[in-house]
C-alpha cells in the first residue's frame, strides 16, 4: 500500500491538469481604418514673409538745431499736418530779420538808382551829359533790381527754414518710439531718423519664391486654361502664433529681377487691415495657391510611417490582416499627403498609433470618416 499511494497521487494530479481550459487566443486589436479619399485637391505653398505699412515715412529734420518740444504720444496715431517735433526758431528768426534787412536796403538802393537814371535820361537827350554817364546809371538800376531778387531769395529762403523748425505729420498713420528727446541735438542728413509713421490702412506683405518655382508657376499661369488663373493671385496669411488671418490678399506685383545673392524672386501682397492687427516687421507664412492636383489620392498624415526617408503605410488587405506599403508622398495639404504612388482610390489603410500594431497583424476594423483639415476623424454609422 505504501507503494501504490504516492502513484495514485501522481495519476490524480495528472488528470486534473488535463481538465484545465486552454486560453483562448488574444483579441485581434481594434484599429481606426479609412478609405483613402480620391479628389482633388488644391497646393498652397507656404512662404515666409514680412509685414510693412501701407506707407512708411521717416521723419528727418531739414534744419539742425536743438529739440525743444515733442507734440504727440508715442505709438499712437496722428493726423496729417498734425505737429509733431520743434526746434529751436531764435536762430532762423534772426535770418529772416537779416533778410528783411537786407531786402530793405536792396529796395532804398533800387530807389535812388532809378531817380538817377529817371533825371539823366532827358539830359541825355540833349547831350547835357555824356553817353558814359547814361550806361553807368542804367547799369547801376539794372544792378538794383538784380540785388531785389536776390534779396527776395533770400528772405523766403529764411522763412523757409524757420518753418522747417515746425516737424509735422505728412501722413496720417501710426507713429513709433521717438529716437530723439526735448534738448537733443539734431541735423539733417539720411541717417538722422527721428521717427516713423506707418499708414496701416492696408498691409504689405514681401515674401521670396525660389527661381525655379517662379518658372513653373510662370508657365502655368501663361496656359489659356490655368486652374490658377482667377484664384491664383490669392493669398492667405498665417501669423507667429499659428492663427489665421481672417482677411485674404492679393499679390501686387514681382520684382524686376532675380536676386543674384539668392536666387528668389521678391514679390508682394496687399492686405487689408480694419482692426490694425498687422503691424510693420511681422514675420508671417503666405500661403499661395500653386497647383491644382485633379483625382488626387490624399491619406492624413499622421497615417504616415516614416523611417530612414522611407514613407509606409499599413495597407488592410484580405481577413483583416495588414501589410506594410511603401508610398510617394506629394506636397502636404493641410493635415494631409497627396500621395503620387502606392496607393489607389478605394484602399483602406490602418490610422497606427500603437506599438502593438506590426506588419501581417490581423486586426478588428473600425472604420471612420476623414476629411482634409478635419481635426477628427469620425467614425461611420
Amino acid at each position: 500500500m505504501n507503494k501504490i499511494y504516492p502513484s495514485a497521487i501522481l495519476l490524480l494530479f495528472f488528470i486534473t491538469a488535463c481538465k484545465k481550459e486552454t486560453p483562448p487566443p488574444p483579441k485581434p486589436l481594434e484599429i481606426n481604418v479609412i478609405t483613402v479619399l480620391n479628389q482633388d485637391v488644391n497646393v498652397e505653398s507656404e512662404y515666409t514673409g514680412q509685414t510693412y505699412g501701407q506707407s512708411d515715412i521717416q521723419i528727418n529734420p531739414r534744419v539742425d538745431g536743438i529739440i525743444t518740444s515733442l507734440n504727440f504720444k508715442e505709438g499712437s496715431f496722428v493726423t496729417k499736418g498734425q505737429l509733431l517735433y520743434s526746434i529751436d526758431p531764435l536762430p532762423y528768426k534772426a535770418k529772416v530779420h537779416q533778410a528783411e534787412g537786407t531786402l530793405a536796403e536792396s529796395e532804398a538802393r533800387l530807389a535812388k538808382t532809378k531817380a538817377d537814371l529817371d533825371m539823366i535820361m532827358p539830359l541825355a537827350k540833349i547831350n547835357a551829359v555824356s553817353q558814359r554817364e547814361l550806361i553807368s546809371a542804367k547799369s547801376a538800376y539794372n544792378a538794383s533790381q538784380a540785388q531785389i531778387k536776390a534779396s527776395q531769395a533770400s528772405l523766403e529762403n529764411s522763412k523757409i527754414e524757420l518753418s522747417y523748425c515746425r516737424i509735422e505729420a505728412p501722413i496720417s498713420g501710426l507713429i513709433g518710439i521717438s529716437k530723439v528727446r526735448v534738448g537733443d541735438y539734431v541735423r539733417p542728413g539720411a541717417m538722422s531718423v527721428l521717427n516713423t509713421i506707418s499708414d496701416l490702412g492696408d498691409v504689405r506683405v514681401r515674401f521670396t519664391m525660389s527661381e525655379q518655382e517662379f518658372l513653373r508657376l510662370f508657365r502655368e499661369f501663361s496656359k489659356p486654361n490655368s486652374p490658377l488663373k482667377g484664384s491664383g493671385a490669392i493669398v492667405s496669411l498665417k501669423l507667429s502664433d499659428g492663427s489665421t488671418y481672417p482677411e485674404t490678399g492679393k499679390v501686387s506685383f514681382a520684382d524686376r529681377q532675380i536676386d543674384p545673392s539668392t536666387g528668389a524672386i521678391t514679390f508682394e501682397a496687399a492686405f487689408t487691415n480694419p482692426d490694425k492687427l498687422l503691424r510693420p516687421g511681422q514675420y508671417v507664412k503666405v500661403g499661395l495657391l500653386t497647383d491644382v492636383r485633379k483625382d488626387a489620392i490624399v491619406i492624413p498624415q499622421r497615417a504616415v510611417i516614416e523611417v530612414q526617408g522611407i514613407f509606409q503605410v499599413y495597407l488592410l488587405g484580405k481577413d483583416n490582416k495588414v501589410n506594410m506599403q511603401i508610398v510617394k508622398p506629394g506636397p502636404a495639404v493641410k493635415d494631409g499627403y497627396v500621395i503620387e504612388d502606392g496607393l489607389k482610390p478605394g484602399d483602406k489603410i490602418a490610422m497606427g498609433g500603437t506599438s502593438l500594431l506590426k506588419n501581417g497583424s490581423v486586426i478588428t476594423p473600425k472604420i471612420i470618416q476623414w476629411e482634409l483639415g478635419q481635426t477628427e476623424a469620425t467614425a461611420t454609422k
